[in-house]
């Protein structure tokens, strides 16, 4: 099974900063990344959404779509069950069920700015975002970055602007369609932490069988499937 992903990433090299967006191919369901929901009705606006443990997020139109201004934190599913924490090393190289982490296994630290990190398997629940919004498939994500000029530009449009989070110099972000993209990084495979500060993984949850088109936007990797993303 491939499953798709967004990335956005801050590259620093001989002294120049790129903003870049595009989306990646996993084969498996190994990794945990931030997840961001999208509203299931664009037609109406929300100010605000509330998740299953009473967080609440505030809310940005881009184009037509209505998008969460943060990563989603919640514990538990819209139905209220509670989604496993898994904080062990060599449980979460071997785990094949939902869960969520904090990064690096300290809320105190990441959780109210990055949100949490979540799984393959929590994110094909269906249940992760609150009632009425979604984790957002391939050609929403899609629509999204052409609506904000292609990839070579839609980076520095989302990403939040200082260099608090992403790290300095942070050149090119504008964030001037509110959506305040952070760096949330990621849970590897094997259960370890990376990228927080220089990179924002964002799930989509479209699972693809077979090989899709290639778009510029999209890169192709083939990691397994316990990667830990965030969720909007």
């Amino acid at each position: 099974m491939r499953i798709e992903f967004l990335i956005i990433h801050l590259n620093r090299s001989c002294m120049k900063t790129k903003n870049r967006i595009w989306f990646c191919t996993l084969l498996g369901l190994g990794l945990f990344f931030t997840t961001n929901c999208k509203k299931d009705e664009d037609s109406t606006s929300a100010a605000s959404v509330t998740d299953a443990d009473g967080n609440i997020y505030s809310t940005v139109s881009i184009g037509k779509q209505v998008w969460m201004k943060e990563n989603l934190k919640t514990t538990k599913y819209n139905d209220g069950t509670p989604i496993p924490n898994i904080t062990d090393y060599t449980a979460w190289e071997a785990l094949s069920t939902p869960s969520y982490c904090w990064y690096n296994n300290d809320a105190a630290s990441y959780k109210a700015y990055y949100g949490a990190l979540y799984n393959w398997y929590a994110v094909n629940t269906g249940k992760l975002c609150p009632t009425g919004w979604h984790v957002p498939i391939d050609i929403e994500w899609t629509i999204l970055t052409t609506y904000l000029g292609g990839n070579g530009v839609a980076g520095g449009k989302l990403k939040e602007t200082s260099t608090i989070y992403w790290w300095s110099p942070n050149t090119g972000a504008t964030n001037e369609t509110g959506f305040t993209a952070l760096p949330g990084g990621e849970r590897n495979y094997d259960g370890s932490y990376l990228d927080v500060g220089s990179y924002g993984r964002w799930w989509s949850s479209t699972a693809i069988r077979t090989s899709t088109r290639s778009w510029d936007i999209i890169s192709r990797a083939y990691p397994t499937g316990r990667f830990g993303a965030g969720r909007r």
